[in-house]
Order: C-alpha cells, then sequence, then structure tokens
C-alpha cells in the first residue's frame, strides 16, 4: 500500500504504539501511529535536531510538518515562555499532536497546513522541520523557500536531512534563500542546518 506520511488521510489502519524519551531534563511520553512518520520512536534525524538547536529559544516557534508532536512539544517544555505551533498536513498525525500536547501539559497550536498554506501572514522567530523528503525536493524547496517568508528578520530555520538524500545541494539552495545558512551538526548520516534570514536594517 502506497501510504505516505504526508498525506492528508493515512489509509492504514490505526496501530498507536507508545514512546517516551527526555529532553533537556524532560520525560516525555507520546502515542505514535501508523500512517504517521516514525512509528514507536524517536528517529535519528529529530534527535539529532533537537539536540543541535540553541541552548535558548523565545518567542514565536513554528514546528513545521509535526508528525506525532516530538519536536514542537519538546520545544514546549524546554522553553515554556515560547509560543509554540505546530501544523501539519497528515490529520491522523494532528490528532495524535493535540493528544500528545494534552498528556505533556504543553499549550501549543495545531492546524492543518500543506506547508504553509494555512499559516496566511504569520511570522515566526524559528521555524524547525525535519522535511518529507521522500515527497520530493521540489515540495521541500518551497518549504523552505515559504519558511524564508513566514520568518522575522533574524529569525532561523532549522532542519535535518540525510547527507545521503541530498544535504549537500540543500545547503546550496537555502544559501540563496537566506541571508546565511551553516551547518549545527554532522553525525549519524544527518546534517543539522541553521538557515538564518537577514536582520532588521
Amino acid at each position: 500500500m502506497n501510504d505516505q506520511y504526508y498525506t492528508r488521510e493515512p489509509e492504514s489502519e490505526s496501530r498507536p504504539a507508545e514512546c517516551e524519551f527526555s529532553y533537556r531534563g524532560h520525560s516525555l511520553r507520546f502515542t505514535t501511529d501508523a500512517g504517521v512518520f516514525s512509528r514507536g520512536e524517536l528517529d535519528t534525524g529529530t534527535r539529532l535536531l533537537l539536540e543541535a538547536l540553541p541552548d535558548s529559544m523565545a518567542g514565536k516557534i513554528l514546528d513545521l510538518g509535526c508528525g506525532w508532536g516530538p519536536i514542537g512539544i519538546s520545544v514546549k517544555a524546554a522553553w515554556p515562555d515560547a509560543e509554540v505551533w505546530m501544523a501539519d498536513v497528515n490529520l491522523r498525525a494532528l490528532e495524535w499532536s493535540e493528544k500528545n500536547a494534552r498528556r505533556n501539559g504543553a499549550a501549543v497550536i495545531c492546524l492543518e497546513s500543506d506547508g504553509f498554506s494555512a499559516l496566511g501572514d504569520q511570522v515566526f522567530d524559528a521555524v524547525i522541520t525535519n522535511p518529507p523528503i521522500r515527497a520530493g525536493k521540489q515540495v521541500i524547496y518551497r518549504m523552505f523557500s515559504e519558511a524564508a517568508d513566514h520568518l522575522k528578520p533574524g529569525g532561523s530555520l532549522y532542519l535535518v536531512i540525510r547527507k545521503q538524500q541530498g544535504a549537500e545541494s540543500c545547503l546550496r539552495y537555502l544559501e540563496t534563500c537566506f541571508a546565511s545558512a551553516e551547518k549545527l551538526d554532522r553525525s549519524g548520516g544527518f546534517w543539522v542546518i541553521e538557515a538564518k534570514k537577514a536582520p532588521a536594517p
């Protein structure tokens, strides 16, 4: 069955599975599911992305393509004063994100959105994403360019990508959309990248 986690309504039968991990001293518990990326575990890319985030984050933060919620909920746990938004096109993912946020006491905003399509003129201090590589380069590059449009001056896009799935060309593309783009981490076959928008003049 061709049931991709970036489709709106997964056709696979729901098979919930528990997942637990700690982030910056906070113990977190999640329910994951079939038809949603990384059922039953925190995937390596997302773990490396979370570990590479700055020591302090504040303001309005978007978890783009949130899946069952590991990034947005972890960020809210670590920096409770941040305003965290979580968006995904996958309705099953959003349902679990909302449930997992309540379970972990994380007051976040969840909404259905294909990329930035439902975000209107919202702008953010940071956008964080483990992009759906299998959706294709055209889709994820559009996400990156639209992220630049939805960041405040001086804001950052944080993302993770496998080296063998085009990390080097991705970095070059980001350099055309942002004032700067640099690797924060290179381990486990992944690159964690920060692309920064120019500050206000």
